[in-house]
C-alpha cells in the first residue's frame, strides 16, 4: 500500500464479514485509534452500513513517520532483551492483529521473550512473509505496519 498523506478525512462503509481489526490493517491504523474516531465502545460490534473515519486530514509528515506511533527502535534493541513499555505496547497491537496466542492468559509484558517473538512471528507471516523473514525478529517494514502507539505514560526505546 505504500505510505499515504491525506489531505482530507477519509471514510470506509462497513460490508458483510468485516471487522473492526480487518479494517484497521486494511487503513494502515489500529482498532483503538478507529474506535476513538468512531466513538465505538466495542470493538467487536460494527454494522453493515456503518461508515467509519479511517485516516484523517494530515498536513505534516506522512505515515509512517507519524509521530503518534512509536519509531523503529532497531532490530539489535530486540536482542538486547529489553523491559519497555514500548514491548507492551507492542505485544497489545499484536493481540489487536489476532497473533496474541503466544501469550496465553497472562498477556504481554513489558519484558522481550520468546512469547514476544512467537507473536511476532504470527504478525510477519499474516503480512506475507516467509522463512527467515517470519523469525520473529522485528524489521522497520513490519514494524510500520504494526504501528505501535506510544505509551501513554511516554518511552524511551534506548
Amino acid at each position: 500500500m505504500g505510505t499515504q498523506q491525506t489531505t482530507q478525512d477519509k471514510y470506509y462503509v462497513v460490508v458483510a464479514g468485516d471487522t473492526l481489526s480487518g479494517i484497521a490493517s486494511r487503513f494502515r491504523t489500529t482498532v483503538k485509534q478507529l474506535q476513538i474516531w468512531n466513538n465505538i465502545s466495542d470493538p467487536n460490534i460494527i454494522k453493515v452500513g456503518q461508515r467509519l473515519l479511517v485516516a484523517k486530514a494530515t498536513a505534516g509528515e506522512p505515515q509512517p513517520g507519524d509521530p503518534s506511533f512509536v519509531p523503529f527502535p532497531g532490530g539489535e534493541w530486540f536482542k538486547t532483551l529489553p523491559t519497555s513499555p514500548i514491548i507492551e505496547m507492542m505485544g497489545l497491537r499484536l493481540v489487536e492483529e489476532g497473533c496474541g496466542a503466544a501469550y496465553g492468559f497472562s498477556g504481554p509484558g513489558p519484558k522481550w521473550n520468546d512469547k514476544h517473538r512467537q507473536a511476532y512471528a504470527c504478525f510477519q507471516s499474516a503480512l506475507g512473509y516467509s522463512g527467515s523473514d517470519a523469525d520473529g525478529w522485528p524489521g522497520r517494514k513490519s514494524w510500520d505496519q504494526l504501528r505501535v502507539p506510544f505509551p501513554e505514560e511516554g518511552c524511551d526505546a534506548q
